[in-house]
């Protein structure tokens, strides 16, 4: 039987390396769909984790993990070996940025040398790893040929760039359409009939380059934006204008306009990093992506443009930032999850630190935070603890904060994400 037809009829068993925020997600749809799915992972807790019929996504229901894993559907394990075993492989992992704000590929380049060695003739490779256009190609391929794997003869391989969005509820990873592209067509075929099984829409393009490519468009399409949008709210600041109000309006209009908002900057997995990966590929090309580049120096800008704000309204107060106590609302990246990865909100932290400010933290979604050297654990907020704040800054606005108890408590309030709107309160400043 051919690797088409297993994914067709279902007898193919699915692979898929990486079980953190895309992943898992993944895993567990190829599982529902009827496919017998393993999760490779080099954390021994999320593998133990999934063996148990336990998730540790919000996303991800843990009744579906249980029941998936007690119809021996879904498992884990952290021995690349399984993959002999495999006709389908995905590959999720990180694509972080090293220090010096360059592409890390080590994730994706450890995950197809530990593959690699026990991968056999007639498997269908997919990276789903964001990153620069010409990877698969540059990267992989040379890795599977020096194992005697040839693309488009013993293996075939795709890119299909994740759309994972964390904590958005409207669209769960089935009901985001699937870009596809194969490095041969019959790459693209199968990967396509693989998504197409627990996918709602998959979308073919013609190379992986191309599909590379999309994943960098989007995210730096709302990087633009943001960035505008917040250049927009600084500028408004200094006509004492509000922003939100500007932008409410002008998203009345039914055409040509499209509502971005601000926030104190830029965070999360893929909108602060993968503009990185596309003006560093430009820049290796030659070419000055000198737009997409200003977009990023003015989203970078916000963090402190908002503790600045904070420092200047407790000037007004005749209190100085050195001493005060800021209650910090929100650590994570966006509202109802618990990821922090490049939050603004750490910025902004940092930011008051160095000017000796004293933080407290409240973030339901997370239990500690480190920075600066030191582990800040998050406390549960309540009355005694806003009123005791000489300033409250609203940086991620989670569902669960009482905004009424908190304006009825706080003697200043700094919303940068208009949380607060509908509110009418002199302590209230939105930045």
């Amino acid at each position: 039987m051919s690797l088409l037809e297993k994914i067709k009829s279902g007898e193919a068993r699915a692979g898929v390396v990486g079980l953190g925020y895309v992943g898992l997600p993944l895993a567990v749809e190829m599982a529902k769909s009827g496919l017998h799915v393993t999760g490779i992972d080099v954390s021994e807790p999320k593998v133990a984790a999934i063996n148990a019929g336990k998730s540790y996504i919000l996303d991800v229901p843990e009744s579906d993990v249980a029941t998936l894993v007690e119809a021996g559907k879904l498992d884990a394990t952290t021995d690349f070996s399984i993959a002999r075993e495999l006709d389908t492989i995905n590959i999720c992992v990180p694509t972080p940025l090293r220090k010096t704000r360059e592409p890390d590929l080590s994730y994706i380049i450890d995950a197809v040398k530990g593959l690699v060695e026990h991968m056999r003739p007639g498997q269908l490779l997919v990276l789903e790893s964001t990153t620069y256009p010409g990877t698969t190609e540059e990267i992989v391929l040379p890795i599977l040929a020096e194992a005697g794997l040839v693309s488009g003869k013993d293996v075939e391989v795709a890119f299909s760039p994740e759309r994972t969005d964390p904590g958005n509820t409207a669209f769960p990873t089935r009901s985001i359409p699937k870009v596809v592209g194969g490095v041969t067509k019959a790459a693209t075929e199968a990967a396509c009939a693989l998504y197409g099984r627990c996918i709602e829409t998959v979308v073919p393009v013609s190379s992986t380059k191309v599909a590379e490519m999309v994943k960098l468009l989007e995210n730096t399409f709302r990087s633009v934006n943001i960035a505008l949008v917040n250049e927009f709210s600084m500028l408004c600041a200094n006509f004492h204008i509000d922003a939100w109000e500007v932008i409410d309006a002008a998203a009345t209009k039914p055409f040509g306009f499209m509502p971005f908002y601000p926030g104190p900057g830029l965070g999360g997995h893929c909108i602060p990093v993968d503009p990185h990966y596309l003006t560093w590929k430009a820049r290796a090309e030659g070419f000055e992506p000198r737009f997409i580049e200003l977009a990023t120096q003015i989203n970078a800008q916000k963090p402190q443009f908002v503790a600045e704000r904070i420092g200047a309204l407790l000037n007004d107060a005749s209190k100085p930032l050195k001493g005060s106590n800021v209650l910090i609302l929100g650590v994570a990246y966006k509202r109802d999850v618990d990821d922090c990865r490049e939050s603004p909100s750490l910025d902004v932290m940092s930011l008051l630190l160095e000017r000796g400010a004293e933080i407290t933290i409240a973030d339901p979604m997370v239990t500690s935070i480190s920075l600066q050297g030191k582990t800040y654990e998050t406390v549960t907020l309540t009355p005694e603890l806003v009123a005791s704040a000489d300033v409250v800054a609203l940086l991620t606005d989670h569902t669960a904060f009482d905004r009424k108890m908190i304006v009825e408590n706080a003697s200043l309030i700094v919303d940068t994400r208009n949380a607060f709107k509908g509110f009418d309160a002199d302590q209230i400043f939105r930045v």
